[in-house]
């Protein structure tokens, strides 16, 4: 690990991205952070201040693909040593009320732009990104867009592939079920599913927002050789 290390984050005002955040914070290997974001998270930042750590923020207020393409490369350039790519930006909640195509405008568009951005800068090798369990760009179409659902499995599935094909080098794509410490994640089955833990195949197991978090991080401290895809059972072993 170099002496030098910077994480660029999209999707930082979210529940898993505010925990990411933490975490960065706290791990101390990376400084500074720098967060693309359509609004200033100011909460944020005085808590990076607060542990010593610089937080820099690269606001995108329209959040629109070109605009967030090309403040990730400028973000980048001011920058020293080695710069890895975080991802959590997704719709948390309602996918069943959007059509499919609003639906990929911001997990697919989004996060195409962004690993766009991160090749674009010469300076990033590999980007940590989060999916869901069942990806697949295979997917019917058609149908509900909820989460759990074909169409939901769809967006997520072409969302990992944009990010594989526009992105850096090595793409570690990280694929949760139920997440727990989600503000979209019911608080009942939060309670009830996982009691049920015993009978739940391995890479559908809940997950807290920390757990998902750590193990973003662990593969942002040394690049992987390879592309991979993290679940439950493989991620909960990052977090050793």
């Amino acid at each position: 690990m170099t002496s030098s290390r910077t994480a660029v984050v999209l999707g930082a005002s979210g529940s898993v991205g505010n925990a990411l955040i933490k975490e960065l914070i706290r791990n101390g290997s990376f400084k500074p952070i720098v967060t693309v974001v359509r609004r200033s998270q100011p909460d944020q930042v005085a808590m990076a201040r607060d542990a010593g750590v610089e937080l820099r923020e690269a606001l995108v207020p329209t959040m629109d693909p070109a605009g967030l393409e090309t403040a990730t490369a400028e973000a980048i350039r001011s920058l020293e040593g080695d710069v890895v790519g975080l991802s959590v930006l997704g719709i948390g909640a309602g996918t069943a009320k959007l059509t499919i195509d609003e639906h990929r405008a911001v997990d697919v568009q989004l996060n195409a732009a962004f690993a766009r951005g991160l090749k674009a800068s010469g300076r990033v090798k590999h980007l940590a990104f989060m999916s869901a369990a069942g990806a697949d760009p295979t997917a019917a179409a058609t149908g509900s867009g909820a989460a759990g659902m074909a169409r939901y499995a769809r967006v997520k599935g072409e969302a990992e592939e944009a990010v594989k094909e526009s992105g850096p080098a090595v793409v570690s794509i990280f694929r949760p079920a139920m997440i727990i410490g989600s503000q979209h994640t019911p608080w009942l089955l939060e309670k009830v599913l996982p009691a049920f833990s015993f009978v739940t195949p391995a890479k559908y197991k809940s997950i807290t927002v920390e757990q998902i978090a750590k193990a973003m991080i662990a593969t942002s401290l040394s690049t992987p050789p390879r592309s991979d895809v993290f679940h439950y059972p493989e991620m909960m072993a990052l977090n050793r």
